[in-house]
């Protein structure tokens, strides 16, 4: 059973810092391309980042220089560390895993940028 769970979730003022994870288990990890995808309210969910199975990674237009993607293959675990973050970052961010044919979903975790 492939299971994904996101956490690091939370409120937090415009630039400020959040560090998303995202723990795997029931794939092998090390093979996986990994992504973080994000949707807010009344819109459609939309790629934020990838990085794949040999570490390259990938960002939108909007959130590069602020966020980076990273992974852990020893402790299964995929990263999003999101700085100077905007009222528009807050959303329902979502990790995903790319297992050969399948495609997994986390629950989400909900980040909300305010003051």
């Amino acid at each position: 059973q492939v299971q994904l769970v996101e956490s690091g979730g939370d409120l937090v003022q415009p630039g400020g810092s959040l560090r998303l994870s995202c723990r795997a288990s029931g794939i092998i990890f090390s093979v996986a391309d990994m992504a973080w995808y994000r949707q807010a309210p009344g819109k459609q969910r939309d790629l934020v980042a990838d990085i794949t199975r040999r570490g390259f990674t990938n960002y939108v237009d909007s959130i590069k220089g602020r966020f980076t993607i990273s992974r852990d293959n020893a402790k299964n675990t995929v990263y999003l560390q999101m700085n100077s973050l905007k009222p528009e970052d807050t959303a329902v961010y979502y990790c995903n895993a790319r297992y050969g044919f399948n495609s997994y979903w986390g629950q989400g975790t909900q980040v909300t940028v305010s003051s």
